[in-house]
């Protein structure tokens, strides 16, 4: 499952690095005068080039799709799938004895390695933060399991509590966003207010995105 779930997204990763835009650092951003905005909710109208999504804040926005926009899914792995030398993200909080402690964890297909490394804020909770970087060891810690990973030449040690969901890519189509499917989706504000999507991640077979 894992294999043809990477093997699906190496091919979409070709389409170039804008895939990675809104799980990214904020200057990999194609239109750097754009606003980049991560939308995070359930689909309540899906056609014509749109999406009307629910966000979690409660509001009620619409998503035109840009041409050639691509779809992905996410699918269920495990922290011993976290191997060195993978390329993670992983949106972790500030723990309060010191450290961090992950929220979510994604491995990264081989193709996206390198991309948008570094570690920077993120909005999945307040005071968030999402690194993405190469696994240098993952062991089992006393409290737990722990990741190290480094980046630009630093080395970050992340907890991984039991019960963080850790996930991959995995192959979606356009018939997966119907309403009351649950996505995340990267995209750009102008100034009107107008609301683009180059990219869509939605949850399939149970499986919802967590970043």
């Amino acid at each position: 499952m894992r294999i043809k779930a990477l093997q699906s997204f190496i091919i979409a990763a070709s389409l170039g690095t804008s895939l990675m835009t809104g799980l990214a650092s904020p200057a990999s951003a194609q239109d750097q005068n754009a606003q980049q905005v991560r939308l995070r909710g359930s689909i309540v109208e899906s056609g014509n080039g749109m999406l009307k999504v629910k966000t979690r804040e409660g509001q009620t926005v619409d998503v035109t799709l840009a041409q050639g926009f691509n779809v992905s899914g996410v699918t269920n792995a495990a922290v011993t799938d976290i191997k060195p030398g993978d390329y993670v993200g992983i949106a972790s909080l500030p723990k309060v004895g010191g450290g961090d402690g992950a929220l979510e964890v994604l491995i990264f297909p081989p193709a996206l390695k390198g991309a948008a490394e570094g570690s920077f804020g993120w909005d999945l909770k307040p005071n968030s933060t999402m690194t993405n970087a190469t696994v240098a060891d993952a062991v089992k810690g006393v409290e737990g399991r722990t990741v190290t990973v480094t980046y630009h030449g630093q080395e970050k040690t992340i907890a991984i509590p039991e019960g963080t969901p850790v996930v991959t890519f995995a192959p979606a189509t356009q018939a997966d966003l119907k309403p009351g499917a649950i996505v995340f989706i990267p995209a750009e504000k102008d100034a009107s207010g107008a609301i683009t999507a180059q990219r869509v991640v939605v949850g399939t077979n149970g499986v919802v995105p967590p970043m």
